[in-house]
């Protein structure tokens, strides 16, 4: 009969490394996005208006990049992330 040694170190890396990563300053991004979207909103005619979506996703990867040290494309995908939730939640705010 086989014993097995149960490694709890492996165990919990597993857990770890199995969890979500939240991207590098993607909660940042949607309160950044969420002050933007005051002065041209994201959502127009129940349309998703997709020029001023990336407009703040830029302005917004500019600020990430700043504050979290990281590379344009990271920023830009983690501030695209963020601006298309602000965008969702306004669209179906819109809606009802």
């Amino acid at each position: 009969m086989s014993h097995r040694i149960v490694s709890w170190t492996r165990i919990d890396r597993a857990g770890q490394d199995a969890r979500t990563k939240i991207p590098a300053g993607l909660m940042s991004a949607r309160a950044l996005v969420q002050l933007g979207a005051r002065t041209r909103p994201l959502v127009a005619a129940g349309q998703y208006d997709r020029a001023a979506i990336m407009t703040a996703a830029c302005k917004a990867a500019v600020g990430i990049m700043e504050r979290c040290g990281v590379s344009r494309t990271e920023a830009m995908s983690s501030a695209l992330k963020a601006t298309w939730q602000v965008a969702k939640a306004a669209h179906r705010a819109a809606a009802h």
